[in-house]
């Protein structure tokens, strides 16, 4: 199996920036927030549990989850949350295994935003790379992005695990505070340390 870098970070934080200037280097970019949107369109193959275990109701007129709904009722409801996840969970891991098996690239970035709060990858992930700026920012960014609430956000961000325990468990961390200039070149310098990782064939160490 090819050399498995996991990157996570805060919402907000750029994690979708990072893994496209990864593409761009030519890099496999393996990531499951697209796997789990694949999963949720119509004729997803979670839509049938999703539809027998919440209803109609959170499925839109074309047959996709009601991402905003969902997200509403995940947020305000721990069971129902859990649900979701364990419909969810396995088949993006599934199809994360498929996609890793189909790269050709000399590492590949498996792209995972709570990578840190499941145990899930870690048979899988040999490094973890964090994508890190100030809370303030990351709130900003998500506002702008998504037209979401500050509460919403924060409330999100709450789901997370901290900033603090994030960055304790990075094996690489890039600070996303400054320009795209600034985001490419920390990458460029990390794409350097991997290619040489993964050249040696074995688990990577600090």
């Amino acid at each position: 199996m090819t050399f498995i870098v996991g990157l996570t970070g805060g919402i907000g934080c750029g994690k979708s920036s990072a893994s496209q200037l990864f593409s761009e280097l030519g890099i496999d970019v393996v990531d499951t927030d697209v796997i789990a949107r694949q999963l949720t369109q119509p004729g997803g193959q979670a839509i049938d549990s999703i539809r027998d275990v919440f209803g109609n109701a959170f499925l839109t007129t074309e047959g996709a989850l009601d991402r905003e709904k969902m997200r509403n009722l995940a947020f305000s409801d721990n069971r129902a949350r859990h649900q979701l996840e364990k419909i969810l969970h396995p088949l993006i891991l599934q199809e994360t295994l498929i996609q890793i098996e189909h790269s050709r690239s000399p590492y590949t970035i498996l792209v995972v935003p709570l990578l840190l709060e499941t145990d899930d990858y870690n048979p899988i992930v040999q490094r973890i790379l964090v994508i890190d700026c100030a809370e303030r920012i990351q709130i900003a960014r998500t506002m702008a992005r998504s037209q979401l609430p500050e509460q919403q956000v924060k409330a999100i961000m709450a789901q997370q695990i901290s900033r603090k325990d994030r960055l304790q468990k990075a094996d690489d961390v890039i600070v996303n505070d400054r320009d795209i200039e600034f985001l490419k070149a920390q990458i460029i310098q990390l794409h350097q340390r991997y290619l040489m990782l993964s050249g040696n064939g074995s688990k990577a160490s600090n």
